[in-house]
């Protein structure tokens, strides 16, 4: 159930994105369609994210270092223009333009707002 939640807030986070940034774009009119879009997209990010990111962090983990972190939003960026070319790839109407702001952006909000409706939701631990 844990994980119908995460995906459903982090699909409500990509929405979220499509609205308040320029660049990132759902080309469809029809809800069902927008919902349906924007859970596969959700997926597609959530295993990206899955499989992707550890293995960045450990081959770049001198760059962590280096930048103090700040690698993280390029990281961030480049894995949610990932998200968007595999989207296309699929023929979903999801687009990110670019990498500077909309990809950058975007993966920065999608992550602060996936994080505080996560801090909402209780898992198992608690």
């Amino acid at each position: 159930m844990g994980l119908i939640i995460r995906l459903l807030i982090t699909a409500f986070s990509l929405w979220l994105a499509t609205v308040l940034i320029d660049g990132i774009e759902l080309t469809t009119d029809a809800v069902s369609e927008q919902i349906i879009t924007l859970l596969i997209v959700a997926v597609i990010f959530g295993v990206i994210n899955a499989i992707l990111r550890p293995i960045i962090k450990v081959v770049g983990c001198g760059f962590y270092v280096f930048t103090l972190g700040l690698i993280a939003l390029v990281v961030n960026g480049a894995l949610f223009l990932l998200t968007s070319y595999i989207a296309g790839r699929l023929d979903l109407p999801f687009h990110v333009d670019d990498f500077w702001p909309s990809a950058v952006l975007g993966a920065l909000l999608v992550g602060v707002v996936s994080w505080l409706l996560n801090m909402l939701v209780p898992d198992g631990d608690d």
